[in-house]
C-alpha cells in the first residue's frame, strides 16, 4: 500500500456539471466532494455512462461549465485564467487516455521526450528521463520503435511513461487498460501503479473493473452524480 504524506493535491467541493439537450437538462454531476492526499492513487469506479470521465475532465481542467471549488496543489482553478489553468496542467498534471495517443511519427522515446520539451526541460536531460521511464516500464529494447511497431500493451506503456515525464503531481487516467485483454491489462496496471508510487505522484484512475479498482489505495463510487 502507498504510504499517503498527507498534504492535499486535490480538493473538491460542491462540483456540478450539467448539459443541455433541447429543452432537457441533464446532470451528470450533483455535488462531488473528494480530497486527494499527495502520493494517494484513489479508484474512480462506476459503470460507463456514470460521469467518471466528465469528473476527470474537471479535474483536469480540460473544459469549463463546471460549478463549484476545484483547488489543485493550492490554486482554485476557477480564479485562474486559461494561461493559468495551462501551466497547471503542464506543471502539475499527467494523463493517461483508453487510446494512448501516441505521435505515430515518432518512436517510443520522442513521445516521452516530446512532453517535457515543452515545459523547458533540455533535450538531453530529457532524454535521460525518456530512457530511465521506458526502461522501468520494460521498454529498453523498445526505445527507437515508433507506435506502429509495438503491441498494444507496450504502447499504453509508453503512454504511462509520457504521462509521467514531468514529475507531475497528479496522474489522471481513464480506463487506461480499457483497450486491453485482461492478462495484458493486469500487467499494464501493476506497472503503472508501482511507477507511480516510486515516482511519489498521487493518482486518480477511473475504472468500471472492480477487480482491478481492488489494487490501489482507496476506492470511491460514482452514482447518480455523487461520490460514495
Amino acid at each position: 500500500m502507498n504510504k499517503v504524506n498527507g498534504d492535499t493535491i486535490v480538493q473538491l467541493t460542491d462540483v456540478r456539471r450539467s448539459f443541455t439537450q433541447g429543452s432537457t437538462t441533464i446532470e451528470v454531476l450533483r455535488g462531488v466532494n473528494l480530497t486527494i492526499a499527495a502520493g494517494e492513487i484513489v479508484a474512480l469506479l462506476g459503470p460507463s455512462g456514470s460521469g467518471k470521465s466528465t469528473m476527470l475532465q474537471a479535474v483536469g481542467l480540460l473544459e469549463g461549465g463546471f460549478e463549484g471549488s476545484i483547488i489543485i496543489n493550492g490554486e482554485e482553478a476557477a480564479a485562474l485564467s486559461s494561461d493559468g489553468r495551462t501551466r497547471l496542467r503542464k506543471t502539475t498534471l499527467g494523463f493517461v487516455y483508453q487510446f494512448h495517443h501516441l505521435l505515430p511519427d515518432f518512436n517510443a522515446s520522442e513521445n516521452v521526450i516530446l512532453p517535457q520539451l515543452v515545459t523547458g526541460t533540455p533535450r538531453n536531460d530529457a532524454g535521460e528521463r525518456a530512457k530511465h521511464l521506458l526502461s522501468t516500464l520494460g521498454l529498453g529494447e523498445r526505445l527507437e520503435h515508433r507506435p506502429s511497431q509495438l503491441s498494444g500493451g507496450e504502447q499504453q506503456r509508453v503512454a504511462v511513461g509520457r504521462a509521467l515525464a514531468n514529475r507531475p503531481m497528479l496522474v489522471l487516467a481513464d480506463e487506461p487498460t480499457g483497450n486491453l485483454d485482461e492478462h495484458t491489462a493486469d500487467i499494464v496496471l501493476a506497472e503503472f501503479l508501482r511507477l507511480v508510487r516510486e515516482e511519489g505522484s498521487a493518482a486518480l484512475v477511473a475504472t468500471h473493473n472492480e477487480r482491478l479498482a481492488k489494487k490501489m489505495d482507496r476506492i470511491v463510487r460514482l452514482h447518480e452524480g455523487r461520490l460514495e
